[in-house]
């Protein structure tokens, strides 16, 4: 855990949050500031500040307690977000997943989905290289 992140300090109880789950792994908590009523939070207990800085056997439970808090949310429309740094919109640097019900066209996450049109080779050339480096 690192000791100036606000997130490590409400998984060891230094600041208080309202805790729907946790487990050895992973932490899940009510935001402060939802976008939505329900909007929660949940964590690896493991600190990084993306994905990709994250074990994977500490990832293994985040989206089914995502999807357990949605289910007892009874949300019908819910959105599932993480972010990975400041021009994805990442504000804690600890990797988080928002389960942010959208109840209505008002409330919830809005989205905004720039399209780009594909180039076939391009597209072919970045398959080609993503396998080599898995």
């Amino acid at each position: 855990m690192a000791a100036n992140c606000i997130f490590c300090k409400i998984i060891k109880g230094d600041i208080p949050s309202m805790k729907v789950f946790e487990s050895d792994k992973t932490f899940a908590f009510l935001d402060i500031n939802p976008l939505s009523y329900g909007h929660a939070l949940v964590i690896p207990k493991h600190h990084g500040a993306k994905l990709t800085d994250i074990p994977d056997d500490s990832l293994t439970e985040l989206l089914p307690v995502a999807a357990k808090i949605a289910r007892a949310s009874g949300a019908e429309n819910y959105n599932i977000l993480q972010n990975n740094g400041r021009i994805a919109h990442q504000v804690v640097d600890h990797v988080h997943i928002h389960m942010i019900p959208k109840p209505n066209e008002q409330e919830g996450l809005g989205i905004s989905w720039p399209q780009q049109q594909g180039n076939k080779e391009k597209l072919q050339k970045l398959q080609e290289e993503l396998k080599a480096k898995m």
